[in-house]
């Protein structure tokens, strides 16, 4: 695995801080901060309101719904102070009206029995004075807080008042001359009543009045009452409202934001195996996305990173393993030639061409670890220019050809596009490219005869060169490994083999800066191709 461009940020450090992962559940638990649980932050699945429109809702709400709800308890205290006031001071009919309008309420009081007295005294005017009968109408008063007097002209004939009564009617409003039937007096001191004088005419043409005395100094504590309850119902409702709508807007703004914190605390940690969650269309849901790719972009950073040290460190090692073989070689011979092992000429020249040929195995590894050094971290200068491809390849197995000649490896090249092919390559940096797949062809051929083909196809964008041996083959495990650094099949790992193993990874990214790419195929025992495609070079004519 390739590092990313650029990357040289050490980050080993930043997920050892006691992480334990759970896959089956998707959660993560902070060892090191007391087994703190890495939340996964959910949101109500099909909220898609907009965050905007939850505010301006919200609004409409807290001015609708407890309006809506302070009418709805504004006429249950009515209904029920208006059955209480039917109860005790017997007003008429049941329109919240008599509970709007306070005249309202004191015309209506003893509604009943004022009726009734109404019947009698313009039907059965005679009856006013059968002492009986008013005493019967004064005891039904007395449940209504209130008691009667008649007068005769200008004589009392009959009161309903005893010792205990406290109300004490004035004459003034009793001598009053009564131009209507009925009239009706409020007398707020010293104790509040309610007076109501009605007049008729008694059977020998004398004038008749009666008049009813309601006290009043108890609806004034009731009505009182119904004011408090009012007030504390209607603040009660505008607080739950406003609760209700509160936590509605926590649930789905704060909450979110609150688990988000909590989120980039365990990022702050080094902890990145958590899950952001975010099931609702709207900005949270938003940024809750935008999180979670921040989170898994950081994730792949780091695991890129730890992959490159891991491969570093596998680097270093295989270079310091396959280093050690031809230097104790070197020191081997060259011992003998201290030690007077090589008595002969002969043996002498055997000797030092051992030790050159292991030298400059050891030079190229060095060269290939700097030459990748290079092309990993982007600082390698490319030569672009025009190669005419056909002319190209048959210059480069040419020079292939000799040197497989010595190693009785046969090599065949088959052009099959056409001749004028041009394409844009750097053409020191694609023969590295053909030699590495080619040398490293050289090592799995083993010992039968070797064979080497080269073909070049052509397709309309591109050209594929495909690089055929029939060496041992890959396993189909390891295939896709090939193109790593410093990867090589476990067969092959020993010192006959030589090479640094980054042959084929210097390949691989040589031809993507060329724009292309590289795959292999193998069989066991049958044997390996690489192919690899460039893409062509045209020339647009501009009209003029």
């Amino acid at each position: 695995m390739s590092r990313a461009t650029g990357e040289k940020t050490a980050v080993g450090s930043l997920l050892t801080n006691g992480c334990f992962f759970y896959p089956a559940s998707g959660e993560a638990r902070d060892l090191s901060a007391g087994g703190k649980q890495i939340p996964a932050i959910f949101q109500r699945k099909g909220d898609h309101l907009k965050l905007f429109t939850r505010i301006k809702i919200s609004y409409a709400l807290l001015c609708i719904v407890p309006i809506f709800l302070i009418c709805i308890v504004t006429y249950a205290i009515g209904s029920l102070s208006l059955n209480s006031l039917q109860r005790k001071y017997d007003v008429s009919g049941g329109s919240m009206e008599v509970l709007i309008n306070p005249m309202e309420i004191l015309g209506s009081l003893t509604s009943s029995i004022k009726e009734e007295l109404k019947t009698v005294v313009q039907n059965e005017p005679a009856r006013m004075e059968d002492m009986d009968y008013l005493a019967q109408i004064n005891d039904e008063l007395r449940e209504y807080s209130s008691y009667m007097i008649v007068k005769k002209d200008d004589q009392t004939i009959y009161t309903g008042r005893t010792d205990e009564e406290k109300i004490n009617v004035d004459e003034a409003y009793l001598d009053m001359d009564l131009s209507m039937n009925e009239a009706n007096f409020y007398v707020p001191d010293p104790v509040p009543y309610h007076l109501t004088q009605m007049g008729f005419t008694f059977p020998d043409g004398s004038m008749g009045r009666v008049c009813i005395v309601t006290n009043l100094s108890a609806i004034v504590p009731q009505i009182r009452i119904t004011l408090i309850q009012w007030v504390v119902l209607a603040i009660a409702i505008l607080i739950l409202s406003g609760m209700v709508l509160t936590m509605w807007l926590y649930k789905s703004i704060v909450k979110p934001l609150a688990l988000l914190k909590a989120a980039t605390e365990n990022i702050k940690e080094g902890n990145l195996n958590f899950n952001v969650k975010a099931e609702a269309n709207d900005e949270i849901g938003e940024l809750c996305i935008a999180f979670e790719e921040m989170r898994k972009k950081l994730k792949e950073q780091i695991d890129i990173s730890m992959q490159y040290e891991r491969e570093n460190k596998e680097l270093i090692s295989n270079i310091s393993h396959d280093l050690k073989t031809p230097i104790t070689a070197i020191k081997g011979y060259i011992e003998g030639i201290m030690d007077g092992v090589a008595d002969t000429p002969e043996k002498m020249e055997r000797y030092l061409k051992t030790v050159y040929t292991k030298a400059t195995d050891m030079e190229k590894m060095i060269e290939e670890l700097f030459l990748y050094s290079k092309l990993d971290s982007n600082s390698m200068t490319y030569s672009f220019t025009k190669l005419n491809l056909n002319d190209y390849f048959e210059d480069c197995i040419e020079e292939i050809s000799t040197d497989l000649e010595t190693k009785n490896i046969d090599l065949g090249f088959f052009n099959y596009a056409d001749k004028n092919v041009i394409i844009i390559a750097d053409p020191e940096q694609l023969k590295r490219v053909i030699m590495n797949i080619v040398n490293n062809s050289t090592k799995y051929i083993g010992n039968k005869k070797g064979l080497i083909n080269i073909r070049i196809r052509e397709e309309a964008e591109f050209v594929q060169i495909e690089i055929e041996d029939n060496g041992k083959g890959i396993a189909k495990n390891e295939l896709g490994h090939i193109f790593e650094r410093s990867y090589r099949t476990d067969a092959s790992r020993n010192s006959a083999q030589g090479g640094s193993g980054l042959g084929l990874s210097i390949a691989k990214k040589i031809i993507e800066e060329h724009g292309g790419r590289i795959w292999a195929t193998s069989k066991e025992n049958i044997g390996t191709s690489i192919c690899f495609v460039l893409r062509k070079y045209e020339e647009h004519k501009i009209d003029e």
